[in-house]
């Protein structure tokens, strides 16, 4: 874990050119593509966004290392499931979300699968699995910020919504 922390901060360290001890989204971005990454900037800003604990708009080493964690995670469960293919079906993609502790009925799952699926085939690749589960992370902090009673529904007013439908935007 030491050596893992230590890689780690000298990547933060090459990515943080202003010394600043922080990232920007266009940095983040860069980082991501150097370990052959490639997403949208807003993908890269909804990645900030909920893992921003300090609600500063940019992404401090702490920061940088539990999103690292989180995306190793997504990684491995991709990497269990595809089988040497280079994407996942629809079932493993199920299977997938379920080992990250995700459980959605069918008509969210197919609805989320679809809006991930860039080519509309079946088949998500790692960069789309990635989106789709930070999507799925972030709609579920978003929905536990609402759920102060733990009970697994929340009621919403219409500025409520928009808020959220904002904030779980990529």
């Amino acid at each position: 874990m030491e050596n893992l922390t230590s890689v780690l901060k000298e990547w933060f360290n090459r990515v943080d050119s202003n010394n600043i001890g922080s990232i920007n989204a266009s940095q983040l971005k860069s980082a991501l593509a150097v370990g052959n990454l490639e997403f949208p900037l807003s993908v890269v800003q909804q990645m900030i966004r909920m893992y921003d604990f300090d609600r500063n708009g940019t992404m401090d080493f702490e920061e940088f290392v539990a999103l690292n964690k989180f995306l190793l995670k997504v990684q491995d469960a991709f990497a269990e499931l595809e089988r040497d293919r280079g994407f996942l079906t629809p079932d493993d993609i199920y299977q997938g979300l379920e080992k990250l502790g995700f459980s959605l009925d069918l008509p969210a799952f197919l609805t989320v699968c679809e809006s991930f699926d860039p080519t509309k085939m079946g088949n998500i690749r790692l960069d789309a699995f990635i989106s789709l589960c930070i999507f799925v992370q972030s709609a579920r902090n978003l929905f536990n910020s609402f759920d102060t009673a733990k009970q697994g529904r929340v009621s919403l007013d219409f500025n409520q919504f928009v808020y959220c439908t904002a904030n779980c935007r990529i």
